[in-house]
């Protein structure tokens, strides 16, 4: 999928505590945190979702602009993978595209390991057709399923509806390397990686715009800030995921009522990562430059409630 992340929350009453914690450490990259002046140096571990990943690249190539000496790496081993790391204690932020899990959580306690969760970002995938479609305004998840599950043999219109027309698919959509890719596959085909392989795959949503809007019966699906971009090219579809139609928007995505296809994006920052003078000030200054962050990654923006809980969320674990 498509994504980097943020500007605008402040984190002043946080770092202030965090700072007073570790005045007794001596040290001058703490005192390059709490003034915001010198240079800090030190690693920055981030691994975990292929989703969440580019968001939190997005925050690492600006915080680099400031704080060059700083070395923050992004790891890209699934949500999973990533807290299998976070828990050991190998990481400092996981990110995810999914809440931790029970057992996940039973890890992280057994090994010392505590943290908390922040939403950083809202995602959403759009489902798009040619301008020229007018057969198409809403589709179930079980109707995407039959068109783009494995082995599916589905190449015409009028095998997803009868009453749609003897119009031949054709098919466009994410690269196997995307976190699109995974997204779309997990929540509508039920399994990460599940698709069908006869479609135009790529990591460029060009690829789609361009194979969709030049077929008429094109169909394909990418993150839903390229539609916005693209919103000219392209027809917007309608998804029901059991409670009926409804249209992909900032805010169904932000509201929760465009399912399964908007969903909440993750990091998880543990104790031990801000008790260190670089990640606390990389954490800060992610969260202080959400909305820019966002923006850059191409994911929708929280709300305010989102962002106050974020903040609060974020101080709970820098008092503790």
């Amino acid at each position: 999928m498509v994504i980097k992340t943020v500007r605008g929350l402040g984190v002043a009453s946080a770092a202030l505590v965090l700072t007073m914690g570790l005045a007794a450490c001596g040290s001058d990259n703490n005192d390059a945190a709490a003034g915001g002046e010198a240079e800090l140096t030190g690693d920055v571990k981030i691994d975990g979702s292929s989703t969440v990943g580019p968001l939190s690249k997005a925050a690492a190539d600006i915080y680099a602009e400031e704080q060059p000496k700083v070395n923050v790496t992004v790891g890209i081993s699934g949500t999973g993978g990533g807290f299998k790391k976070f828990c050991a204690g190998e990481t400092d932020i996981s990110d995810a595209s999914r809440p931790i899990k029970d057992e996940e959580k039973a890890e992280c306690e057994k090994n010392g390991v505590k943290y908390v969760e922040l939403i950083a970002a809202n995602d959403a995938l759009s489902v798009v057709v040619n301008k020229e479609n007018n057969f198409v305004d809403c589709l179930t998840v079980d109707q995407l399923k039959k068109i783009w599950e494995p082995g599916s043999k589905v190449n015409n219109w009028n095998q997803v509806d009868p009453k749609f027309p003897n119009e031949p698919m054709k098919l466009f959509g994410a690269g196997t390397d995307s976190g699109t890719f995974d997204y779309w596959t997990e929540e509508i085909n039920g399994e990460a990686k599940a698709h069908r392989t006869d479609y135009t795959p790529s990591e460029d949503d060009n690829v789609t715009v361009q194979g969709v809007s030049g077929s008429k019966g094109g169909l394909g699906y990418f993150g839903f800030t390229y539609y916005e971009e693209n919103a000219d090219k392209l027809k917007l579809v309608k998804v029901d995921g059991g409670s009926g139609c409804v249209e992909g928007s900032v805010a169904t995505v932000q509201d929760g009522t465009y399912k399964p296809l908007g969903r909440p994006l993750f990091i998880y920052v543990s104790d031990k990562g801000v008790a260190k003078p670089q990640v606390k000030d990389f954490i800060d200054f992610y969260i202080e430059n959400i909305d820019e962050v966002v923006k850059e990654a191409k994911f929708v923006p929280l709300t305010e409630p989102q962002k106050a809980t974020l903040k609060t969320e974020y101080e709970s674990l820098t008092k503790g």
